[in-house]
């Protein structure tokens, strides 16, 4: 080893030292600037000569300090301890377990609402849940990616078994148009999948679409009595014509299904309660009043108030002595529906707000046909023109076709809507009684408006002269 150091006198003086198992020799040779360096030739004998000594210096000049390098001793460390080594390994299971249990699922924009979080074990799927035994209510958000483009995701429980026979499904795609699409399948059989209601009630439901890794995340809450549960998920391709294409049979697909305990769920305090939970409830309250709103507010305008209107114009109107009684009350029962169709038509904007991502596209396509013509008839009103006119004719034949086209599409979209709201069955069969009494009055009518106007003519026939 060589070092340099300066001296006093202005001259350096370069250090050698060797160390090995033996005392440590040094060699010091002054360095001038008129001095060559000589490089001493050494071999590994040299190195345990002891002749080799530092120059000598003057006594009146300071001598350099010697840098001496002397190894450590060579390391006597033990083995550690057996006790030692069985503690670090209990602390590395217990490490990979907590590990293990964590949901590194995506983030979702309201995770806080969710107080579990479970890595389902194939399709690379998660589930964020949340059971509140209170009402019992299970809220969940699954995320997988589907396997194509346009594919779709679906979980769902099954009450009655572990397979995929029997089981309340939630499914979830996007539409070619960009909305997302949310279905229920009440799949009883392998060979029967069909869309319909679930044997549970689902409070809420609606999806996500992620651009980034085209994952899809259904959000949900439904009726659970609680404890373990059977749940499912799959993925498919795609759809086709509104129904979901078979799934692939890899066995990652048929191995999708697991237990659920909810008894095992993180505890729901009071600040859940108060808190995000409180809002998440709220919210959920708040879309299923809007939806019973607007099914309320539509059913009476263009299921019911629209045909009594026709049926008022179209009957009463051959009696004599009911003209123009039954011009005014036809004209304040369509005015009416119209007022009550466009409150009607109001909730459902703000009830599509609310629920983004959830589009019905035949419901809300026959909605906007419906109110358009709706308001074409209310401004034939005032483009009526006068019995004697010769346009009279044609205003007649446009004003009664819209009219019966109302009342059928009407009476389509109610239908329509009791299949998306799903509510309890009394409401379904009211409103198919109120249908079957108003057919039954027009048809009364009918027949008896038939046989006032033939007697009519017979009268008139008989009043007149012979030639």
């Amino acid at each position: 080893m060589r070092v340099t150091s300066p001296r006093p006198d202005g001259h350096t003086y370069r250090h050698f030292i060797f160390s090995h198992s033996i005392p440590t020799s040094t060699c010091q040779i002054p360095i001038g600037s008129q001095t060559p360096l000589r490089q001493p030739s050494l071999s590994p004998s040299s190195l345990y000569n002891s002749s080799l000594q530092p120059p000598t210096f003057p006594k009146n000049r300071l001598k350099p300090t010697s840098l001496h390098f002397t190894p450590p001793p060579p390391s006597m460390a033990s083995p550690p301890h057996p006790v030692v080594t069985f503690s670090l390994l209990i602390l590395s299971l217990l490490f990979s377990t907590a590990y293990s249990a964590t949901c590194a699922a995506p983030k979702l924009k309201n995770s806080n609402l969710y107080k579990n979080c479970n890595e389902l074990p194939t399709l690379k799927s998660t589930l964020h849940w949340t059971y509140t035994a209170a009402n019992k209510t299970l809220a969940v958000a699954f995320t997988a990616v589907p396997p194509a483009n346009g594919g779709w995701v679906a979980w769902g429980i099954n009450p009655t078994g572990t397979g995929m026979g029997g089981t309340q499904a939630i499914l979830a795609y996007k539409d070619p148009n960009g909305s997302m699409a949310v279905k229920t399948y009440n799949i009883s059989s392998y060979s029967s999948i069909v869309e319909g209601k679930l044997a549970f009630q689902v409070y809420d439901k609606w999806a996500e679409y992620n651009a980034g890794d085209g994952s899809i995340t259904i959000f949900a809450a439904v009726e659970s009595a609680g404890g373990k549960v059977n749940q499912i998920w799959q993925v498919g391709p795609g759809v086709s014509k509104g129904a979901p294409k078979k799934h692939e049979f890899n066995q990652e697909n048929l191995n999708s299904k697991a237990s659920l305990d909810l008894s095992s769920a993180a505890p729901t305090g009071a600040s859940e309660t108060s808190g995000d939970a409180g809002l998440r409830k709220r919210n959920v309250g708040f879309v299923l009043l809007l939806g019973l709103i607007h099914g309320i507010l539509n059913g009476i305008s263009w299921g019911i108030l629209f045909p009594t209107g026709v049926i008022i114009a179209r009957y009463l109107r051959t009696f004599n002595s009911a003209d123009p009684a039954w011009f005014y009350l036809h004209v304040a029962c369509q005015i009416s529906a119209y007022a009550i169709g466009v409150a009607g038509w109001a909730t459902g904007l703000q009830l599509g707000s609310e629920s983004k991502g959830i589009v019905y596209t035949s419901h809300r396509c026959v909605g906007i046909v419906l109110f358009s013509l709706a308001t074409l008839q209310i401004f034939a009103l005032f483009l009526r023109p006068k019995k004697e006119h010769k346009y009279r004719i044609y205003w007649n034949i446009y004003h009664h076709s819209i009219g019966y086209a109302i009342i059928i599409l009407g009476i389509i979209n109610v239908f329509k809507g009791f299949d998306i709201l799903q509510p309890e069955k009394k409401w379904k069969s009211t409103y198919i009684s109120i249908l079957i009494a108003l057919g039954c009055l027009a048809v009364l009518l009918e027949a008896f408006t038939w046989i006032v106007v033939c007697r009519r003519k017979k009268s008139i026939t008989s009043a007149k002269p012979y030639a």
